[in-house]
């Protein structure tokens, strides 16, 4: 902001008549930074609805498109919310870890169990491995023509072993430890046997538990669910093939669908669907961008000025984010 606030000064050098003018109007700007968007608040709706639930990026604890403590809070308010009918998962995920996959897993199923209402899945450009996996709480699974997915399987790793490394350029690292596998799959430690028996045994127990999970929920004989999960992506063809989804079509027709299955007795028309997310979080970067939007669509003479100045440098307004 004091750079911001310095730039605005200099870009007005010069036309002193501008100063006070300028001074008074970055005031306003201060307000566009600490703007932030409003998150959609479960609970506000007056209708019935189908709730769309975006599952979206990597699975894990949180990141940029994908936070699994509000996912979870999100199917709970749903869970005692009554104008809710149903739930709609829209999923676009390369997967990601299996403890977060697992409790999105056992919270869909919760949500079915307490309320008795549908889950359906809509599968986007990808839906594999955990994204699979959490689309296993469905009732019903449809997908884009375009989806990869699948990747039923569990990897760990890699792990890098460096010793021959150190050992050429002497490099000696000394790692104090009780027991004796306290420090497996160290850099400065080579992977034995023993060690590799050790996560052979954790990826096989969670290997068990998600063609488990698949056999149950697609109704497919175990054995046939292993001998398709070999980790490889399907295509929406071949899924369908192999029973890992239900249908192949649009995003809207899987909503049209789900409504003539599940509420027979209801007009289209009659239910709403209203599509739950979290919306990010302006960045400092976000709000340079608006900033200088403002400025250029503004019929104010000063921040005119202001836009045309910035315009002339490299990175117009970004510029002073350029460390």
């Amino acid at each position: 902001m004091i750079a911001l606030s310095c730039g605005i000064y200099s870009l007005a050098n010069g036309k002193k008549s501008y100063d006070s003018k300028i001074l008074k109007e970055s005031r306003n700007i201060v307000k566009i930074f600490n703007k932030n968007e409003d998150i959609t608040e479960i609970g506000t709706f007056k209708k019935e609805y189908i709730a769309v639930l975006k599952i979206e990026g990597t699975i894990e604890k949180m990141n940029q498109t994908y936070d699994q403590d509000w996912l979870l809070s999100s199917i709970t308010d749903l869970q005692d919310d009554n104008l809710n009918k149903g739930l709609m998962l829209f999923i676009n995920s390369p997967g990601g870890t299996v403890y977060e996959a697992d409790e999105m897993y056992l919270a869909l199923l919760d949500y079915k169990k307490n309320t008795g209402r549908p889950v359906w899945a809509y599968f986007g450009s990808m839906a594999a491995s955990g994204g699979y996996y959490i689309g296993c709480a469905a009732d019903h699974i449809s997908a884009n023509r375009n989806t990869l997915t699948g990747s039923i399987g569990v990897l760990y790793g890699p792990a890098v072993d460096l010793t021959e490394l150190f050992d050429k350029h002497g490099i000696k690292m000394t790692t104090f430890k009780a027991g004796k596998n306290k420090n497996m799959l160290n850099y400065n430690s080579p992977v034995t046997e023993e060690h590799a028996a050790i996560m052979q045994s954790i990826v096989d127990e969670a290997y068990d538990q998600f063609t488990g999970i698949v056999a149950e929920s697609r109704k497919i004989p175990l054995y046939e669910v292993r001998q398709i999960a070999d980790g490889r992506v399907y295509t929406a063809n071949q899924a369908l093939y192999n029973h890992l989804i239900d249908d192949i079509c649009s995003y809207d027709s899987a909503l049209d669908d789900m409504k003539s299955t599940c509420f027979p007795d209801l007009k289209s028309s009659d239910i709403d669907v209203n599509v739950i997310e979290k919306q990010r979080k302006k960045t400092f970067l976000d709000l340079l961008k608006d900033a200088e939007m403002s400025f250029k669509a503004s019929p104010n003479p000063v921040e005119a000025v202001i836009a045309e100045r910035f315009d002339a440098m490299p990175s117009g307004l970004l510029y002073y984010c350029l460390f």
